[in-house]
Order: C-alpha cells, then sequence, then structure tokens
C-alpha cells in the first residue's frame, strides 16, 4: 500500500487549481481574440442613429455591418456603407450614388447625374454643359430641393479612390453634398451594411 504525505497532497491539489486557472485564462483570452478577428474583419452590428436613410433604415434599427466584402472587391453603386466623420468619433450610414473617376452632378430640377469629364463640365465663362445620362434609381425618398444640392449644384469628380454618398432621405442628410463631408476616400468605409438585425419583424437582407 502507497504511503502519500499530506504536504505531497497539498501541493498536488495546488498544482491541479493552477493548471485549472491558466486553462481558463487561456478559454478567455481566445474568446477575447475571436471576438476581436470578428469585429475587426468580419463584422460587426451597428445602430442606426437619424432619419438620413429613410425609407430604407429608420431611427433606432439595427444592421451587421460587413467589413469583409471590401477587402475582396470594390465597392459598388448603391451599396449601404458606414464611414466615420473626420477629427470626430461620430459615424454616418449613408448610400454610394458615385464612384471613382465619376462626375456627379445634380441639376436644378433635382435630378442626379453621373457622367465624365467629358459630359458634364463648365466652359471657362461657367456655361455648364451636360451630356450625362440621369441616375435611375428608386432609393431617394423625395425629390432634391434647390438649397439641398450642395456642392453637387456644379460638377463635382471624384479621384481614384473617392466615392459620392448621399442619404436616401434627401432632404433631410448630411453627406458628400456638404462641404464638411464632401467625397469619402475608400480607405474610411468601415463595411457594408447588408442585413437588417432589429427590428424582428423586419429581420433580413437589405435593399
Amino acid at each position: 500500500m502507497g504511503i502519500v504525505q499530506k504536504g505531497q497532497v497539498e501541493y498536488d491539489d495546488e498544482l491541479h487549481v493552477k493548471h485549472e486557472l491558466i486553462k481558463i485564462v487561456l478559454y478567455i483570452i481566445g474568446i477575447i481574440g475571436i471576438v476581436f478577428l470578428i469585429h475587426t474583419f468580419i463584422g460587426s452590428r451597428s445602430e442606426v442613429v437619424g432619419h438620413s436613410m429613410e425609407d430604407t433604415l429608420h431611427d433606432g434599427e439595427s444592421v451587421w455591418l460587413d467589413k469583409l466584402s471590401y477587402r475582396l472587391h470594390e465597392p459598388e453603386r448603391y451599396d449601404i456603407v458606414v464611414f466615420p466623420v473626420e477629427d470626430s468619433e461620430t459615424y454616418f450610414i449613408k448610400r454610394i450614388i458615385g464612384l471613382p473617376g465619376e462626375t456627379v452632378y445634380i441639376d436644378e430640377n433635382g435630378d442626379i447625374y453621373i457622367g465624365t469629364t467629358e459630359t458634364i463640365y463648365e466652359d471657362t465663362d461657367g456655361t455648364l454643359h451636360n451630356e450625362a445620362e440621369k441616375l435611375s434609381e428608386d432609393y431617394g425618398k423625395n425629390t432634391i430641393q434647390e438649397n439641398m444640392r450642395g456642392i453637387a449644384a456644379k460638377p463635382v469628380t471624384l479621384g481614384e479612390n473617392e466615392y459620392f454618398v448621399m442619404g436616401d432621405n434627401r432632404n433631410n442628410s448630411k453627406d458628400s453634398r456638404s462641404e464638411e463631408i464632401g467625397p469619402i476616400s475608400g480607405d474610411r468605409l468601415q463595411g457594408k451594411a447588408v442585413f437588417r438585425l432589429w427590428p424582428w419583424k423586419k429581420f433580413g437582407k437589405i435593399d
């Protein structure tokens, strides 16, 4: 019959507890690491604040932000994107209207035109020439008012990595039409809003 001394039993118990604590710590670190990777590279939940994206998205709704897609391909027209405002902790959610290299113009009737510097341009005397086609889309909630044309009241030509974004509630949205916001660099796009998570009755893919 083996004999185990009391001190050895206590030492074994202490060693077992240490091993269990190490396992728990490593488990917690693993969970935190997984959450970090998902939030940073795959996606995260974002809450809509304000009315600028009505009638597509409403104040208080939650959406799933896909952060992986733009690592695989370039953003596309009509994508709903989230981006930070420069020198601020505020994030905006808007829809992409103009793509890199395009020229965006909003005429006196509130119609949006997408073209190039060859189809939308101003002469040296300020005369505007517009031979581009009007953007055909049904996302805009209403006709853009004269005072909401912003910088796009004149042709805005986007750089090679710039996007022109607007809220669907065109007359109640601070977006690329504002001199304060302007065109958005692709590097600032956090991801694409793809699913509505809340409220439950509206759960599903966002158009």
